[in-house]
């Protein structure tokens, strides 16, 4: 197995990425490829990485920076992103990790790798701690204004995700909405209900947003505007509480005391809902596995996105949903009857 991965995008790369995939590697058994400038990449490669062939370069001169736009994908064919989706798209790599532009890796990985037939819009995925033990969430950026279709088709993806990558016995799925009610939420909401309740999935209704974290749904379908706010809400409430507990720890010093006892348990907490043990988002919808990172993404994150990277490569997640979307016409045709 090969990871490709964008050593130069994200806000701490080359460093923290370089030693993520180093890490990734090791951990999961892997061969990397770290893409971008070898000058820049090599003094941060861990010594004992210098000469293994676990882990090599492959030079890429460009860079697509953070607020560049997608444009940027045409015109730098040796950017790193680019390099790294192209090595997928010639079977030298078996997946790609990028933690750089969102919308550049979105791009690169439709026109590099195309899309599934018979998707029409590709989604990122992104999984959620939840009391059942994870939740995947799609979409969460990509499309922010979602037909019925789109919404469809997310649902096929998701779902197969879930079983097949989180081993996931019959995926639960979920519809967004402002109630559990069938007749809640906006006109494309309503229909989207009918539309899911027609498919081969575990279709369960609607849920709300507190379902999220509830373990009510394995897969929660939503547009990429919903899903967004969902997710950076749920990272800032994360982030929120860590704080008020350390202001507390500082306010009460003597706090520290009884609370040491509880160590182990606030870091089992604090690992359930850090973004960083979740790696990253894979992009669904294309022909190939690419895995979208956060742009804040230090070493541990890379690292799980490196093993996210390789869990969906060694799943068979792509072939699953090209053969499910395949069969996907016959539950649109019964939508159309029952309507």
């Amino acid at each position: 197995m090969i990871i490709a991965v964008d050593a130069m995008g994200g806000d701490y790369a080359p460093a923290e990425i370089v030693k993520g995939a180093a890490q990734g590697s090791k951990l999961c058994g892997v061969d990397v490829i770290l893409v971008g400038d070898e000058a820049k990449i090599r003094p941060h490669l861990p010594p004992e990485f210098a000469r293994s062939s676990a882990v090599t370069i492959r030079h890429a001169a460009d860079v697509i920076g953070m607020d560049e736009h997608t444009a940027a994908v045409r015109t730098k064919k040796d950017a790193s992103v680019v390099v790294a989706a192209s090595l997928v798209k010639e079977g030298k790599a078996d997946a790609m990790v990028s933690a750089g532009n969102t919308a550049a890796a979105m791009a690169v990985g439709i026109l590099s790798l195309g899309r599934i037939s018979g998707i029409d819009r590709p989604a990122i995925a992104s999984v959620m701690p939840s009391a059942s033990g994870a939740t995947v969430v799609l979409d969460v950026g990509a499309v922010v204004d979602c037909s019925v279709e789109n919404l469809r088709q997310f649902a096929v993806m998701g779902s197969f995700y879930a079983e097949r990558v989180l081993s996931i016995d019959r995926p639960r799925v979920g519809l967004l909405s402002v109630g559990e009610e069938k007749s809640k939420g906006s006109e494309i909401i309503k229909a989207a209900h009918e539309a899911l309740a027609a498919m081969p999935v575990n279709f369960i209704g609607n849920v709300e947003g507190h379902d999220l974290f509830s373990g009510a749904a394995d897969v929660i379908v939503t547009d990429g505007f919903a899903g967004n706010v969902a997710l950076k809400t749920a990272e800032g409430l994360a982030q929120y509480i860590e704080k008020l507990i350390h202001e507390e720890l500082r306010a009460h010093p003597l706090a520290y005391v009884p609370l040491a006892l509880l160590q182990p348990l606030l870091r089992r907490l604090k690992k359930k809902v850090d973004y960083s043990e979740y790696g990253g988002a894979p992009l669904l919808g294309i022909n190939g596995v690419c895995i979208i990172g956060h742009g804040r993404s230090k070493a541990r994150a890379i690292a799980n996105a490196v093993r996210v990277a390789t869990e969906a490569a060694s799943s068979g997640v792509v072939a699953a949903i090209q053969d499910a979307v395949a069969q996907a016409p016959v539950a649109a045709e019964a939508v159309e009857k029952q309507a």
